[in-house]
């Protein structure tokens, strides 16, 4: 027996009674003796009373109050889409585009396959009486049809008014008038531990569902890796999220919509305790400009940012560790005429304050292009105020590839590096003025694999000092005192960021 069962077991001993006693109380709650021998007790649990049960009651009778007026502005909505045609004989996968399932049947190269008829079930939420619906970006990407279900069973033709794949939200409109429709909310006053409703349909088969649980978090950063520049801020909460509530609502206490379901992080693809939604200050804006122009302009400044932490406060001479670090400007972008410099830390814009590098994001890309604004920024320590015009947003589709060799170590980081010649630069498509040497291979286990570095990133800076070879690089790092932490300025598909690194204690 392990030592702590038997513990406990020794524990509970000292409480036991008699065995003999313990007995008799045992039978004595299941039997009573009469004149006619021994007959069995019998006992049914009363209900127990409103008075003590009135919090639950109260509580139940709240949500059933909230899911009664949210649940007739939810939709459920059903799309048809084309695929994309793939040729076999253009690709390494001789099965790409064969329905799920149907690969093991096929295995000739060269067969063009026909764009295959695909199906998708999501969720909407009706924002008007006249019938614009809210709805995720994706549910309706590449739609050829969409059929909204009304919380009546009414099912009506959808038109697509707009997306906007920054923030992967779209508008889709249906002929109809008189519609429940939900109030909007103010997200920012949201708070982790705040019960909230989500609603949609799970799976795309239990429509009109509704789960609850609390917020846990909120700013929480952007995941996704294709975009960089796509905004964070989203929601993070328990109450259960699958896949068919894509789009669906999630709404306070007061049933106002703060939020649009969008994604979920999971092993299995299935609810998991987090999902994630994007925040009402961002849906309000989206949906109201896709309403009115059908597309969305954001604001843009030209930079990439960091957050400020505590493990990097120091390189930047801040008392406190908050705000925005500047970890590129783009060349003649407003934050280059505008005099903003890498290593800069955005403190504030327009006099609020700005905790991170996502709450810059989100703020300045609600922000309409053209607008002067203000940003409080501290520059080695110092403080001082920039003002600039806003840009207009342009997607960025330069891609870095991933290269391997055998080049200088740097065995306290754990990586390999080269320097960068103007062949590697047309190799990751690098921009001619980028300085720095390029990351050829990163060890498993290692400080640079901990920092997120890859083959084909190009470290730009150590210790906000610029590199420009392979050996310098290393003699950079060497020189760095035993067991403190390096800060790097790393470029990464298009991208760059600074990265904390805590070295091994190793030389070499």
């Amino acid at each position: 027996m392990p030592a702590s069962t038997n513990h406990l077991v020794v524990t509970a001993r000292k409480f036991a009674l008699p065995a003999a006693l313990a007995g008799s109380f045992a039978l004595g709650a299941a039997f009573f003796v009469g004149n006619g021998g021994v007959h069995a007790a019998a006992f049914t649990a009363s209900p127990l009373d409103d008075h003590n049960v009135s919090a639950l009651t109260a509580l139940d009778q709240a949500m059933e109050s909230v899911a009664s007026r949210v649940t007739p502005a939810v939709v459920n909505i059903a799309v048809t889409s084309k695929g994309q045609q793939h040729d076999t004989a253009d690709s390494d996968d001789p099965q790409q585009g064969l329905p799920p399932g149907f690969a093991q049947f096929f295995g000739g190269r060269g067969v063009p396959q026909p764009p295959q008829t695909e199906h998708g079930i999501g969720s909407g939420v009706i924002i008007s009486p006249d019938g614009y619906i809210i709805t995720n970006g994706h549910v309706v990407d590449g739609a050829t049809q969409i059929k909204v279900t009304l919380n009546d069973r009414r099912v009506l033709t959808g038109k697509l008014v707009g997306t906007d794949k920054l923030t992967d939200l779209a508008v889709v409109k249906v002929n109809a008038s008189d519609l429940p429709s939900i109030a909007w909310g103010d997200s920012s006053k949201l708070q982790p531990g705040q019960t909230v409703l989500a609603f949609g349909s799970p799976f795309g088969y239990f429509q009109f569902s509704v789960t609850r649980g609390i917020v846990s978090a909120v700013d929480r950063p952007n995941p996704y890796s294709d975009d960089p520049r796509k905004p964070g801020g989203f929601i993070q909460t328990d109450a259960a999220i699958n896949p068919g509530n894509s789009g669906g609502a999630l709404v306070n206490s007061h049933g106002e919509l703060v939020g649009i379901n969008t994604f979920i992080i999971s092993n299995n693809g299935s609810f998991a305790g987090a999902g994630f939604a994007i925040p009402s200050q961002i849906v309000r804006s989206t949906a109201e400009q896709l309403m009115k122009n059908g597309k969305v302009d954001h604001g843009y400044l030209g930079i990439s940012l960091n957050d400020v932490t505590p493990a990097n406060a120091h390189f930047f001479n801040l008392q406190q560790a908050s705000g925005a670090i500047i970890s590129q400007v783009s060349p003649d972008s407003p934050a280059s005429t505008a005099g903003l410099h890498t290593g800069d830390v955005i403190s504030q814009i327009n006099g609020k304050k700005i905790p991170n590098g996502s709450a810059l994001q989100v703020a300045v890309s609600q922000i309409t292009p053209g607008t002067n604004i203000s940003l409080e920024v501290f520059r080695d320590g110092k403080p001082m105020t920039v003002n600039l015009v806003v840009g207009k947003f342009q997607k960025n589709t330069d891609v870095a590839d991933n290269e391997d060799g055998n080049r200088p170590q740097s065995g306290k980081l754990g990586l390999a590096v080269s320097d960068l010649t103007p062949d590697v630069k047309q190799e990751i498509n690098a921009p001619d003025q980028l300085h720095g040497v390029v990351v050829q291979n990163v060890r498993p286990a290692s400080p640079a694999e901990d920092a997120g570095l890859q083959p084909g990133d190009v470290i730009l800076e150590v210790d906000r000092r610029p590199t420009s070879s392979a050996s310098q690089f290393v003699d950079q790092v060497h020189q760095s005192a035993s067991g403190k932490d390096l800060l790097l300025l790393v470029w990464s598909k298009g991208n760059a960021s600074y990265r904390t690194i805590h070295p091994a204690s190793q030389n070499g």
